[in-house]
This record gives C-alpha cells, sequence and structure tokens, in this order.
C-alpha cells in the first residue's frame, strides 16, 4: 500500500470467486427470460453449473409450450444463457446443455386427439 495515496495495487487485491449456485441462478433466469412462450402450468428452468477457473458448464432442464420450434427455442436459450454468464459474472461459457424436460400443450382449442 502506498503512503501517499491510501491505496492497494491492483496486483495486492485479491480476487473475486463467484459461487456455482449464484452463476446456476444467472443460467436460470437467462433460460427463463430466452422461452418465448413459457407453458403457464409448466415449472422455471433449473441448472446446474461446473466452474473452472474462468470457465463455466452450464446444464439447463426446461419445459417448453408445444406445438414450437424446440430446435430455435433450445438454441435462444443457449445463446441468452452464455451472454448472461459472460455479461453478469464474467466468465467463459464453452458449453450450455439444453435438456426439455417436457412439452405442455397450448391451452385452448381443440380437446383431445387431433388428426
Amino acid at each position: 500500500m502506498t503512503a501517499v495515496t491510501g491505496r492497494v495495487a491492483a496486483a495486492e487485491r485479491g480476487e473475486t470467486r463467484i459461487a456455482d449456485r449464484v452463476v446456476a441462478k444467472i443460467a436460470a433466469q437467462a433460460a427463463k427470460e430466452a422461452v418465448d412462450h413459457p407453458p403457464s402450468n409448466g415449472a422455471s428452468p433449473r441448472a446446474t453449473v461446473t466452474v473452472h477457473r474462468d470457465a463455466a458448464r452450464v446444464r439447463v432442464s426446461l419445459e417448453l409450450g408445444y406445438p414450437c420450434d424446440i430446435g430455435r427455442q433450445c438454441g435462444a436459450v443457449r445463446s441468452r444463457v452464455a451472454q448472461r454468464v459472460t455479461s453478469l459474472a464474467g466468465m467463459e461459457v464453452p458449453e450450455v446443455a439444453v435438456q426439455v424436460e417436457r412439452l405442455h400443450p397450448a391451452t385452448g382449442g381443440a380437446q383431445g386427439r387431433i388428426r
């Protein structure tokens, strides 16, 4: 520490560590934001994260409304999760695995089987 300014040099300050559960919460919220039409009776997305140094590998489980373009929805989730974790936690995100747990049929319209 310098006597003149009273500030600690950058190299001597230490580091900030963000807990895995915090990164998982960021990822789950980002997944929720990315889904176009979330099912009204579906569960909120859940995320698990493995952090190694400054990289986070993310696995997101979610439910989607059906019919929808599942591939496009999963791509949007992957993109949004990677972007938000990078911007808010300052971590690289080399992998985002998206698992669709359940599809919920759209409400309204015809009941029963559609031919």
